[in-house]
Order: C-alpha cells, then structure tokens, then sequence
C-alpha cells in the first residue's frame, strides 16, 4: 500500500473530528447530551461492534491471537506509561504539575476509534477482531497501572475499575467463538449487534472532536513548547520504535503484527482527558498531549505504517 493510499485511509478520520468540533461549536451537541452520547457509544456501540466483529470470526480460533494479543496490548502500553513518565521528569514535570497527566497521555495511543477504520480499510474484519482482543489487554493496562500513575490509587481500586461492558463483551464473544457457538447465535441478536456496532466509530471520532472543542476558545494554553515537543517525540518517535521491535521479534501471527504495526503509529488517545477530568489530574495537560501528536501524527502516521510493515515483514 502506497503513502498516498494510506493517507486516504487516514484523512477521513481526522474529517470526524473536525465535523466533532465544528458540532460543539454550533452549540448542537453539549452538556448532557454529550454525556449521553459517550455513554451511547462506551456501553453499547462498542460492545456490540466488539461482539459484532468477534463472533464467527476465523482468526480468533487460533490460540495465538486469543492469548499473545492481550498480552502484547497490556505490556506495549504499561511500558508507554514507564517511558512517558521519565520524560515527564526530564522535562521538568512534577506531581502536582503535570506529570502524572503526562504519563498517562503519552504512554497510551488511540487505541480504537483511529485503528479500527485503518485496519479495516487494509485487511478487513479478520484483523479487526484480533485488534479488539489485543484492546482488552490496553484496557486493562489502562485501568490498573494507568490509573495508579495518574491518582496514586491503589491496586485494588485499578483492578476493580477493569470489569466493563466492554471487557465483559469481549470475553464473552471469545467464549461463543472458541467453544464453536458461533452458529447458534440468533441472527436477530447478530443484527441488532452489527446495526449498533457500525454507528460506535464515527459517532466515537465525532465525539472525540466534541471533547476537544471546549479547549479551543483559549488557543494559546494549547501549546506548550516542552510538553508538545516531548510528547511527540515519545508517542511518535520512541514508543513506536520499541512497539515494531515488538513486531518484528514476537513469535505471533501475522495478523497480531499488523495490529501492532498500526498501533505503533497512532498518536496519543483522548481517554486520559476525560480520565483527568475525573480523577482530578491536569485535563489541560492532555488536551495539549492529544493535539500536538494528532497534528503531527497526521502526516507521520502513514510513513510508520508502511515503514513498520517492511520492517516487521508483514503486508
């Protein structure tokens, strides 16, 4: 796949957000219906896109992709949260001050709403669902060792906060797929959960796009040189790097590697400013970790994509 056609892929995702922004800034999308509508898209859409996409699925009979995926997912993003904690500290950040934020914002890509349409677009629903499998190990990286570095929680509590919808819908669409249950399921049940599932990505980017917006009425707290320059280069420069070495050395199949190959190019995620919104973190902080890498990461996306993929050998 050429540059050009990559970026094709990727364009329209960043279009939703913008059509996101432009939303909230018409006044059409606010308050509580921004609630609703995030809650629509985190407890339904995307556990039955989740279910949608596992279920029946032919990749996920293989062991490799129901065990080294999660593991993967949790380690690559736990690590992210080491690395972007000591270039918080470098840069000058303190607990207090930003650092914990930091940590959480550049240790973590957009591991779902960017991906999935990329990945669908290059090899389809196959390597989709092993995508998804590989994002409950994030997650519960996310809501364990994550959760620790912004609050200083304790085990207990990250641990407790892992059992989602979401989580649970994946364990129970592995459970249908590998136990051979795949055709029993009613097709009413397939369909609702398939008409559910499309809407979850673009009316997640969307609201991706909403988050953002509340932020731009003050343009110049958006940028600080430091935070934006090392945040690209950990979540754009190094942790790329070390995820492709990951890639290319894991015994794992082929389509683990894509996924990681993809995963390596995202720019940082927008969970963590809600995250520090509600956990009394530096939202702020966030907010100019998310934009910088997503600007850059517009262009350099496509170029570790494709790099990354005659690196680790796959296609």
């Amino acid at each position: 796949m050429t540059i050009g056609e990559l970026f094709r892929l990727i364009l329209p995702v960043f279009a939703l957000i913008a059509v996101g922004v432009a939303l909230r800034r018409c006044h059409w999308i606010e308050g509580a219906a921004e609630t609703s509508m995030i809650r629509l898209v985190v407890y339904v859409c995307m556990p039955c896109l989740g279910f949608d996409t596992i279920v029946g699925n032919p990749a996920l009979h293989d062991a490799g992709n129901l065990v080294l995926p999660p593991l993967a997912g949790f380690v690559t993003t736990a690590a992210g949260f080491g690395v972007a904690y000591l270039v918080g500290r470098r840069i000058g950040l303190g607990v207090g001050t930003g650092l914990r934020t930091y940590a959480l914002s550049a240790g973590i890509c957009n591991y779902s709403y960017l991906p999935f349409p990329i990945i669908g677009g290059i090899w389809g629903a196959r390597t989709q669902g092993v995508m998804l499998v590989h994002n409950m190990g994030v997650d519960m990286a996310l809501w364990s060792v994550g959760l620790l570095v912004l609050t200083g929680a304790s085990p207990r509590e990250g641990w407790r906060r892992m059992v989602t919808p979401m989580l649970l819908t994946l364990v129970a669409a592995v459970a249908i797929n590998v136990s051979g249950l795949s055709p029993r399921v009613p097709d009413f049940a397939r369909s609702v959960a398939h008409s559910l599932g499309v809407c979850a990505v673009p009316i997640g980017v969307v609201m991706t796009g909403v988050s953002l917006a509340d932020y731009l009425d003050e343009p110049a707290k958006l940028l600080h040189r430091n935070v934006a320059i090392s945040a690209c280069a950990v979540r754009l420069g190094i942790l790329p790097v070390l995820i492709l070495c990951v890639a290319r050395w894991l015994p794992c199949p082929v389509e683990l590697k894509r996924v990681l190959v993809v995963q390596a190019a995202m720019p940082a995620g927008v969970i963590p400013i809600i995250i520090a919104r509600y956990y009394g973190g530096q939202p702020l902080t966030a907010v100019q970790i998310v934009l910088s890498t997503t600007a850059v990461g517009v262009f350099t996306c496509p170029f570790w994509i494709r790099a990354g993929l005659a690196w680790a050998g796959v296609a």
